[in-house]
């Protein structure tokens, strides 16, 4: 059955959509139902009200509409990201430089107390600056996008989104409700995964399930905002680096929609076969935010939440990259072992073995990756103080060859590999099947793997 969206506060919106095509039975009894919902809801409520619904009416009309729908969201998703690129440089800059001034000063007490090399180096070299990047790279950037986000979704703007996206999941056999798991995604793509659940059809759910993983979580924006800065805005003009960066994020996201739509086709017509089920989407009011309540939500439920967790998992990871690098294998040190071996299949991909590597150790979480792969270069190479988005160009660039295609392929790889452990787990327990767990983990991983190839081959033509 086919399936359309109500929105209950504005039905004269959506009443000749259904009008135009009522493909089943369940259509119809469900514009009759709401059609005489709103003729009792009209008559019995003051004018007072009825001129605030007018004007959740006349914002519909534009946020909504098939015109100005989806350019109105490119440009909300273009603007939040750009405030947050922007915004997130010189806090970064600053913080990195009290860290690794303090990373010095711990380095000196150490020394001063003539602790041994191997704990000196566990302990400062590996856990304490694994953490200093992990807090320098992740807060700024994650303490303006969680509330703007937020406030999004405190205004009622998130389902208008799922609004608008309903058309494009129905054509890809899936489920319209699949849009707001999607969203929940951006957060931790582990809540969206448990989002899920209100998908009552067993199939669609399954989908939006092996699916979400394609949609940037809060792990992935910091290796995808500094990448962009430093590769894509750093080829403009100073004026123009935040918006171009901003929008070369903007469309890799625009990009994982795009693939969360053509894998949902092609899972609805291969391994989950069936015909979108019907629902109802009810869209609620337009309501003020509550800016001071919003903030501090978004920054101790999501922000520290989640730097909190990036921290935990970036200390061991840390102190493991320093035992790699500080141990032999052979002739050469278990890290650039291990990352040799990998070389040559992460060359086909316009990555290098100490990339693929640090997305192998950034299983725990998205977050370490980028962290993890600095960790890995000053561990083979000269121990730099990275306190700044210069100094990190020129470790890439011009000690280790990084070329604007090494850059897009570590953003198209980011956006399409294997979940993270913690997603892994609740795909584990919402789907009660290692069969799902371990397509959810290949599905993604094949995509960027392929998407990676495939550009590198072009691009080598």
């Amino acid at each position: 059955m086919s399936h359309q969206t109500i929105k209950l506060d504005s039905l004269p919106l959506s009443i000749p959509k259904l009008e135009r095509a009522p493909h089943t039975i369940a259509d119809s009894i469900v514009r009759s139902i709401y059609w005489e919902a709103e003729k009792i809801a009209q008559a019995s409520t003051s004018c007072a009200v009825e001129a605030r619904i007018n004007w959740d009416r006349k914002i519909d009309d534009i946020l909504t509409s098939r015109l100005w729908g989806f350019p109105v969201m490119l440009l909300m998703l273009t603007g939040v990201l750009w405030l947050t690129i922007s915004g997130a440089n010189v806090p970064s800059e600053l913080l990195a430089t009290g860290l690794f001034w303090l990373h010095d000063r711990l380095l000196d007490l150490f020394i001063a107390l003539n602790a041994p090399h191997w704990l000196t180096g566990f302990f400062v070299l590996g856990v304490f600056r694994s953490v200093a990047w992990v807090v320098s790279v992740m807060l700024p950037p994650m303490a303006i996008f969680f509330p703007l986000f937020t406030l999004l979704e405190d205004a009622g703007y998130l389902p208008r989104v799922a609004f608008n996206l309903d058309a494009c999941f129905k054509k890809a056999g899936a489920h319209g409700k699949q849009a707001l798991t999607m969203c929940m995604g951006l957060g931790c793509n582990a809540a969206g995964t448990i989002s899920c659940r209100i998908i009552d059809s067993p199939r669609e759910r399954l989908i939006a399930t092996l699916t979400n993983n394609f949609v940037p979580c809060n792990g992935r924006f910091p290796t995808l905002i500094v990448l962009s800065s430093i590769f894509i805005g750093g080829t403009v003009a100073i004026s123009w680096q935040g918006l171009s960066a901003a929008l070369s994020v903007a469309a890799v996201m625009v990009l994982g929609v795009v693939i969360t739509l053509l894998v949902s086709w092609l899972l609805s017509k291969t391994l989950l076969k069936g015909q979108p089920s019907s629902f109802a989407l009810e869209l609620p009011p337009y309501r003020k935010p509550k800016i001071g309540e919003v903030i501090i939500r978004s920054i101790l439920d999501r922000t520290l939440f989640v730097l909190g967790r990036a921290v935990v998992i970036a200390a061991p990871a840390g102190g493991l990259v320093w035992v790699l690098a500080n141990t032999s294998w052979g002739d050469t040190t278990t890290l650039a072992a291990i990352a040799g071996w990998l070389d040559g299949f992460a060359r086909l991909m316009g990555l290098d073995g100490y990339i693929l590597l640090a997305f192998i150790l950034g299983l725990p979480a998205n977050e370490i990756v980028l962290p993890t792969l600095i960790m890995s270069y000053l561990a083979e190479g000269a121990l730099l103080e990275l306190n700044s988005v210069a100094a990190l160009h020129h470790l890439l660039v011009e000690q280790y060859g990084w070329t604007w295609l090494t850059a897009v392929c570590v953003m198209l790889f980011s956006l399409c590999h294997w979940p993270c452990g913690t997603t892994l787990y609740t795909i584990k327990k919402e789907t009660n099947s290692w069969k799902w767990t371990g397509m959810a983990f290949l599905l993604p991983t094949l995509v960027g793997i392929f998407l990676c190839m495939a550009v590198t081959f072009v691009v080598g033509l």
